[in-house]
């Protein structure tokens, strides 16, 4: 997406940030305070109120969050969408994952069973007031969950289902399961390392972490999604990556400089990645 674009965007939405029900603003920033400090820590380069106002995630909403892992955004989520909502974990296709090259045949075998596993894992976390708890993973998206959500959430998940997409179709089952999943009127928020437009298609294949905005509107807007707008929460400027870099070599990853002090010190003044963050809807 050209600059000119890119700041229409980010004009055409940035409103929306300061518009919103107070009494949830309210109730977000209380989940937020309440959070451990390791958790706040990061919260200067990932912005979750201001991320999840964006998306207009409000309590009890039903809400699929792509990739939730170990739960940093997830125990934020349960929290603040209440009792009155749910929270409904998206992994990868366990077919994807031996794609990687590195997980073992246990690792393998377990993404099986991840939709349970997930799910106690994430009941165990003994969140107060929290959310109900579903799981599925892309390309199996359960019928009765069909039309059912009131947002998408794929944070920092889309460059890994980009960069094995010909072989499988990952990214496109998986934003097809997010249109299914959606109500009409129902949002998609996408926050994802961005790549400068004069990089080359190859590095922003998603295998080294990065994608291009224009990739991304593209992606939804073909599956019939409407764009609604990028903005500039998540970005830094500081992230310069060269052609031959990965996202990885940055926090919380550090990969290149575990045994360089130095270069660690370097990654970390820069920070968490350049991020993209974009909003779509299923038209109604």
């Amino acid at each position: 997406m050209n600059h000119k674009t890119t700041h229409f965007c980010i004009a055409l939405v940035a409103g929306l940030l300061a518009s919103g029900n107070a009494m949830s603003e309210t109730a977000l920033s209380d989940v937020l305070a309440a959070q451990p400090e390791g958790v706040k820590a990061r919260f200067e380069h990932r912005h979750p109120q201001e991320t999840l106002e964006f998306f207009g995630i409000e309590p009890g909403m039903t809400v699929v969050e792509a990739l939730p892992g170990g739960g940093w955004y997830s125990k934020i989520l349960l929290a603040y969408l209440g009792p009155e909502g749910k929270l409904v974990g998206a992994d990868y296709s366990a077919d994807m994952f031996p794609l990687f090259g590195f997980f073992t045949e246990e690792q393998l075998a377990a993404k099986k069973n991840w939709v349970a596993d997930w799910t106690a894992q994430a009941n165990d976390w003994g969140v107060d007031n929290a959310a109900q708890i579903g799981a599925f993973q892309f390309g199996s998206l359960p019928e009765e969950a069909q039309g059912s959500a009131d947002a998408v959430v794929m944070i920092r998940a889309l460059h890994n289902l980009a960069r094995f997409e010909s072989q499988g179709g990952f990214l496109t089952a998986a934003v097809k399961d997010a249109f299914d999943a959606l109500k009409p009127g129902g949002i998609v928020g996408v926050v994802q390392h961005q790549a400068r437009d004069e990089m080359s298609d190859e590095f922003a294949s998603g295998s080294r972490g990065y994608l291009k905005d224009d990739f991304v509107i593209k992606t939804f807007t073909d599956a019939g999604f409407v764009f609604n707008g990028l903005v500039d929460i998540n970005f830094n400027e500081k992230d310069r990556p060269g052609e031959e870099d990965t996202v990885w070599r940055l926090p919380p990853t550090l990969a290149t400089s575990r045994d360089n002090p130095e270069l660690r010190e370097t990654m970390k003044a820069i920070g968490e990645s350049h991020r993209m963050t974009l909003k779509f809807s299923k038209p109604e």
